[in-house]
């Protein structure tokens, strides 16, 4: 007996919500934007886990910019990776979804921060990332451990971080603004 797959149209630039009973502690009401998503896996960062540090204080001879750092995922947390709106301006970068860009020449980076070009509400710096293998992702969608969400670049840059799951659970609509408000944990006694 064969089962078939369901097909997820899940693309680069999707926003995946992570179902209100999910249990893992790295992805509790997490909203996670996939960066890179083919056959081979699947890269993303948690939008919504600001970290108590801004990025002055991780890394030291970055110019002066008054930008929070974020936990990504619990993937290789040794590294540091960010998401900005500055398109071409920084070469390098890699589109993910309309007005959001990924990575991109370090370098030219601390340029355009020390030259004042580049504001704190243009881009998001995360430790770590959220990573699935071939196939696996899949499966947890199969098992529905994530909503599938469209993006919008709101959700990275302007949306305060503390509310960003629930808004766009309602962004979804209806039954999707119900899921929103189930509490954290559910204690029948």
């Amino acid at each position: 007996m064969t089962t078939e797959r369901k097909k997820y149209n899940l693309k680069k630039g999707d926003i995946l919500l992570a179902e209100p009973f999910m249990m893992d502690s790295n992805f509790i009401k997490a909203a996670i934007l996939i960066t890179d998503y083919h056959h081979t896996g699947t890269i993303g960062f948690i939008l919504n886990k600001p970290i108590n540090m801004k990025v002055n204080d991780l890394l030291a001879n970055f110019p002066e910019i008054e930008s929070d750092i974020y936990f990504g995922g619990p993937v290789a947390t040794d590294t540091i990776h960010y998401l900005h709106n500055l398109g071409d301006l920084l070469e390098g970068s890699k589109p993910v979804a309309n007005g959001v860009y990924w990575g991109g020449d370090f370098e030219k980076l601390k340029f355009l921060v020390s030259s004042g070009l580049v504001q704190p509400n243009q881009i998001r710096f995360y430790v770590g990332y959220s990573g699935w293998s071939a196939g696996q992702l899949e499966d947890e969608l199969e098992a529905s451990s994530w909503v599938i969400s469209d993006s919008d670049p709101n959700y990275v840059f302007k949306s305060p971080s503390g509310g960003l799951w629930k808004q766009v659970m309602m962004d979804k609509g209806e039954l999707y603004a119900i899921l929103s408000e189930m509490p954290d944990s559910t204690n029948f006694n």
